[in-house]
């Protein structure tokens, strides 16, 4: 072979070499493969807010005030963005944890595999298990509940980016959480602590209008507050504006504490992730 064809197959072996997308997407289809192969935790993650949903709406069925909105329609765009944020900060803040206990993360530091391939993937399989998540949760709340799905090309724009910055600000959060934990026993709870938390102050479990004041300003300093606002005004009628705390959807508002938080997130996570424990030094 020729000086020339060599350094042609070289250049070509060069180029075929996949990128940290390539990767990315490569690490989010085996994450994705991982996550189906535990049955127990896709059961337990897909019907946990299913469950909570049949719960509450089977419970507080009445109408609130003078909105024609049940109770139980007011769950399920609340009972959504819980899911977006169980599938992404929660999910990630303890995988994360427990791979870092396991050594996974450092031995992966030590492949050739970039570290933005690694983040990429987690991306990917957030992103799979949240659009899964909040697709299950719109199907029974439309069947179960009475939901409408908006006719108005407008309100599925606000869906759209309301998940998707939700979904990725939830996301970063949750890989700079997963560096609190000192143990992969620990995670659990240094997690699901705070994500519980969030849940009954920022209009989950408990309706907006019955919900200290001092609680909502508490709330509204994190996403999942934003979260679901912005879907009550998504699959809610207009009517229903009355029972936030500013008598109005407020999309603008919306769109910019979750555009923060992505921001502010990507800042914390790298600041605060580590590959290692603390005890390996």
């Amino acid at each position: 072979m020729t000086t020339t064809a060599v350094r042609a197959t070289a250049r070509g072996s060069a180029g075929a070499v996949p990128g940290p997308w390539t990767l990315g997407l490569l690490r989010g289809a085996l994450e994705i493969k991982q996550f189906f192969r535990l049955r127990d935790q896709v059961v337990f993650t897909f019907s946990f807010p299913v469950v909570f949903l049949f719960l509450f709406a089977s419970i507080f069925r009445d109408h609130v005030g003078h909105t024609g909105v049940t109770a139980s329609q007011l769950y399920v765009p609340a009972m959504m963005a819980s899911g977006i944020m169980s599938t992404s900060f929660q999910s990630l803040g303890i995988s994360i944890a427990v791979e870092r206990d396991e050594k996974v993360l450092r031995r992966l530091r030590g492949t050739p595999m970039p570290p933005a391939a690694y983040f990429l993937g987690k991306i990917w399989l957030v992103l799979f298990t949240g659009a899964l998540e909040t697709a299950i949760l719109l199907a029974v709340g439309t069947v179960c509940y009475g939901v409408r799905l908006p006719s108005d090309p407008g309100r599925w724009f606000h869906f759209a980016w309301i998940f998707a910055l939700g979904l990725t600000a939830c996301a970063l959060l949750g890989i700079a959480v997963s560096s609190v934990p000192k143990s992969a026993k620990s995670a659990g709870s240094v997690v699901v602590l705070p994500f519980l938390v969030l849940q009954f102050v920022s209009g989950v479990y408990i309706a907006v209008d019955t919900i200290p004041g001092w609680m909502l300003d508490f709330g509204a300093l994190f996403p999942l507050k934003w979260m679901c606002q912005g879907l009550r005004g998504v699959f809610l009628p207009d009517s229903a504006k009355v029972l936030e705390q500013a008598h109005a959807w407020e999309f603008g508002r919306i769109a910019l504490v979750l555009a923060a938080w992505c921001v502010g997130g990507l800042v914390l996570c790298l600041l605060t992730f580590r590959w290692k424990n603390r005890r390996d030094g």
